[in-house]
């Protein structure tokens, strides 16, 4: 069973003023299986959280560690993070030009899996998961996020996540954006990926209305760069009630 551990993690950016921390060591442990909702005010540095697991190099990590089946992912480049099974869903999805999306997922997909995908069945994978999160077979042969729409760039990551089948699955606020409709079409993909139980699924949102529909085992409260409470799904609940001011007041930490 893969895990991810994350023990103490801190990281900065830089700031006019010199390095600003963001994460103030941060401990979390996901494994296959289970999905952890991330939960915070802006600016609590949840998708900081994100970005550094994935390897951005805007952010330095100053101190932690964080392993994958106990191999250092701090000390992988952002590739070999990818081939090892780590999968970022971003909040904002760039545009690629001149990079067809049928061109980007084949490309992608054999980098993953060491091998390029046997044409006749990649296809055939392709329009099977673009028909789930209902995507018009056209987009195949346009470029890479371009001219898409919000809730059109939200599939097109979730369809990436359901055909490179990692091991664990980071959406950075996957229902950013998205209307009522594209909402449920991409919870469906990520229920979908979910319900093989070889996934691990971190979901960081502001909102709980996702969690109506991806229903977490575990979810934490982030708060000044760290972890200040975690529970189950009844959390959520709570702070769709109370919302976060307790937290962000007492700077509490766990």
């Amino acid at each position: 069973m893969a895990t991810l551990e994350i023990h103490d993690l801190h990281v900065s950016v830089e700031a006019e003023n010199g390095p600003r921390e963001i994460l103030k060591g941060v401990d979390l442990t996901i494994k296959q299986g289970e999905t952890h909702a991330v939960m915070g005010p802006n600016g609590s540095g949840k998708s900081t959280l994100a970005y550094s697991l994935a390897g951005h190099p805007k952010y330095t990590v100053t101190g932690g560690t964080v392993t994958l089946d106990g191999e250092d992912v701090l000390e992988m480049s952002v590739d070999e993070r990818a081939r090892a099974g780590v999968f970022l869903a971003m909040q904002y999805p760039v545009e690629v030009p001149g990079v067809s999306v049928s061109n980007f997922l084949r490309t992608s997909a054999t980098a993953v899996r060491g091998e390029a995908p046997k044409l006749r069945t990649w296809v055939k994978e392709v329009k099977e998961a673009m028909a789930e999160l209902q995507m018009d077979p056209s987009f195949a042969e346009r470029n890479v996020n371009e001219g898409f729409s919000g809730g059109e760039k939200k599939r097109h990551e979730i369809l990436q996540l359901e055909l490179l089948k990692p091991k664990i699955a980071i959406l950075d606020e996957t229902d950013s954006g998205l209307d009522v409709d594209a909402l449920r079409i991409v919870s469906e993909g990520v229920n979908r990926v979910r319900g093989t139980g070889e996934v691990g699924t971190l979901l960081i949102t502001h909102y709980t209305r996702i969690l109506r529909y991806i229903k977490p085992d575990f979810v934490h409260v982030f708060a000044n760069g760290r972890i200040a409470e975690s529970g189950g799904a009844e959390l959520a609940d709570q702070l769709e009630n109370e919302g976060y001011d307790k937290y962000v007041k007492g700077g509490a930490s766990a």
